[in-house]
């Protein structure tokens, strides 16, 4: 997690994100790094967006390499990083 903030630890905004995507409020948009969007509306921060999904906390919830807009899900180590 050290490549999110200087400190390693999740920002506000990373926890928002992450919490939405926790309650399906998320889908992923292909591109060459996923773009996000939350409550269907363009997330205003894509870089961050871009760093969590780098990260592994986040991911497309279908595999398929499709062209389609995907819901965005929360892994394993989201949600680990969510409780820390």
């Amino acid at each position: 997690m050290s490549t999110l903030t200087a400190t390693g630890r999740l920002s506000r905004r990373d926890r928002a994100v992450l919490v939405a995507a926790g309650e399906g409020r998320c889908e992923l948009v292909p591109s060459g790094v996923p773009d996000l969007r939350v409550d269907g509306r363009w997330f205003c921060d894509q870089p961050r967006a871009h760093a969590l999904v780098g990260a592994g906390l986040l991911v497309r919830a279908s595999a398929e390499r499709s062209r389609a807009t995907v819901p965005a899900r929360l892994t394993d180590a989201g949600r680990a990083a969510l409780r820390s």
